[in-house]
């Protein structure tokens, strides 16, 4: 397979440090990993003042967003016939993991929000070696229910036909029960801003690759590196009590959950200085177990 990802490095490790441990920022849907901006920033300077081992902060673009290119019928796979490509996440998974390999690190500590969610739990069940680390905030590990899986595919199909990105723009909206940040005129205009720069066809192999996801319940007792649980307050789809049952599922690790208070689905954005420091601490509880190894 060939899909291919842009990288956006906010920093990397000295030269020659192959020991070093990226932490891999994997980004939501409809955005790109500008998402992620803010946060990383936050990130390095809390793990700065903490006295932290400097360690590589990463935010990949996913095939079909930002710079990088939608792949092509090779490189997703089989198409269902509802549209859907059922083999695309691992393909997805393969590529992140590459990533990583290429630039000689051994393992990395992942983490995904959302869509993003699903490479992070993906690299569990395919890349396991590779893991360092995981976080999953505000997402999901099971497959859509049928009504929400539809949804995708219409997504997909109008986004095609219109050739906008229109049936995604309501991502920048207030929305009855949004936080006080999701609601602010900053965060629509910033939204807004990012949604735009999509593509139709972007938008649209994303949605078919979510929706022709396998389910990952079963590999959340696998997880044996340090994790982290980050959940939204008023997250409308991955709420508190969707995503405790997930921590409370990973009985072979140290994981520990975050609630983030007045927040909503994208907490990386809208309270990066809780996620960031969820995902610090995250890291120094990695650095510690890389030491003793």
């Amino acid at each position: 397979m060939t899909m291919m990802l842009s990288n956006t490095v906010y920093r990397d490790a000295e030269k020659g440090d192959g020991d070093a441990v990226p932490l891999v920022l994997v980004h939501a849907f409809p955005v790109d990993h500008r998402m992620w901006d803010e946060c990383a920033g936050r990130i390095i300077r809390l793990s700065d003042a903490r006295g932290l081992p400097a360690f590589p902060v990463w935010a990949p673009d996913t095939p079909g967003s930002g710079r990088s290119p939608v792949p092509d019928a090779v490189d997703s796979g089989p198409q269902t016939a509802d549209g859907s490509y059922p083999d695309a996440l691992g393909h997805l998974v393969d590529a992140h993991a590459d990533l990583v390999r290429r630039a000689g690190y051994r393992r990395a500590v992942w983490v995904g929000l959302s869509m993003g969610g699903y490479v992070a739990i993906g690299m569990q069940r395919r890349h396991p070696d590779i893991m360092a680390g995981l976080a999953l905030c505000d997402t999901r590990v099971s497959v859509d229910a049928p009504v929400a899986r539809q949804g995708r595919l219409r997504c997909a199909e109008e986004s095609l036909r219109t050739g906008g990105v229109g049936p995604v723009m309501h991502f920048a909206e207030p929305q009855p029960g949004d936080s006080a940040t999701k609601r602010s005129p900053e965060f629509v205009a910033t939204f807004t801003r990012w949604i735009r720069s999509q593509t139709p066809d972007g938008i649209a192999w994303r949605q078919r690759m979510a929706a022709g996801r396998p389910d990952m319940t079963d590999e959340l007792p696998h997880v044996s590196v340090p994790a982290a649980v980050v959940s939204g307050e008023r997250d409308p789809s991955s709420p508190p009590e969707a995503m405790i049952p997930l921590a409370e599922a990973m009985t072979g690790t140290d994981v520990r959950f975050t609630r983030v208070p007045d927040c909503g689905h994208f907490s990386a954005v809208e309270r990066p200085d809780v996620v960031a420091g969820a995902l610090v601490d995250l890291m120094a509880r990695v650095l510690a177990s890389e030491a003793r190894s």
